[in-house]
């Protein structure tokens, strides 16, 4: 679990990294913008590579805490049996589904690549951003084979340890 742990740290640690260099270009922007009547040359664009980077390596954090959301409205009238069925095959299908999206996007990253594809404004590239994503979409999808064979009794001991410092 070594590894997973220095996954998941690294994975939030970006991301916080992320969310603050868009709220202080989001800030610097509208400063600028309402104060100096100068917005920030490229700043749309460096909020919306960014959102693309912090949704997409949130992926495998959300997936691997089993944080998605879920609808238990018949929970109730279901066995531990049942639902650990469930569980497994939702893992299963998320396997399967952002395994099938991973390698749609890794096919767009390789087109942009060839492309040559860039942003509008500071004509910065935009195939290292689009492998990212499709690598952490596998990453994802890679974390719901393991909770495959994860139940979620130990997930939630793992899950609790792993908060604390």
């Amino acid at each position: 679990m070594r590894f997973a742990q220095l996954l998941q740290r690294t994975l939030g640690y970006f991301a916080a990294a992320v969310l603050f260099l868009m709220m202080t270009i989001t800030a610097v922007d509208v400063v600028g913008r309402y104060f100096f009547n100068k917005p920030l040359a490229g700043g749309f664009e460096i909020t919306e590579i960014g959102l693309a980077l912090l949704i997409y390596c949130a992926l495998p954090l959300v997936s691997a805490r089993r944080e998605h959301i879920v609808i238990d409205t018949f929970d109730v009238f279901m066995s531990e049996g049942v639902k650990t069925f469930l569980n497994r095959l939702a893992d299963v299908i998320c396997f399967i589904a952002l395994a099938g999206v991973g390698y749609i996007l890794f096919r767009r990253a390789v087109r942009v690549a060839e492309y040559g594809d860039t942003t509008n404004v500071l004509l910065l590239p935009l195939a290292p951003v689009v492998y990212t994503m499709s690598g952490m979409i596998v990453i994802a999808g890679l974390m719901h084979l393991v909770l495959i064979f994860i139940p979620h009794a130990e997930q939630a001991a793992f899950d609790s340890k792993e908060l604390t410092p």
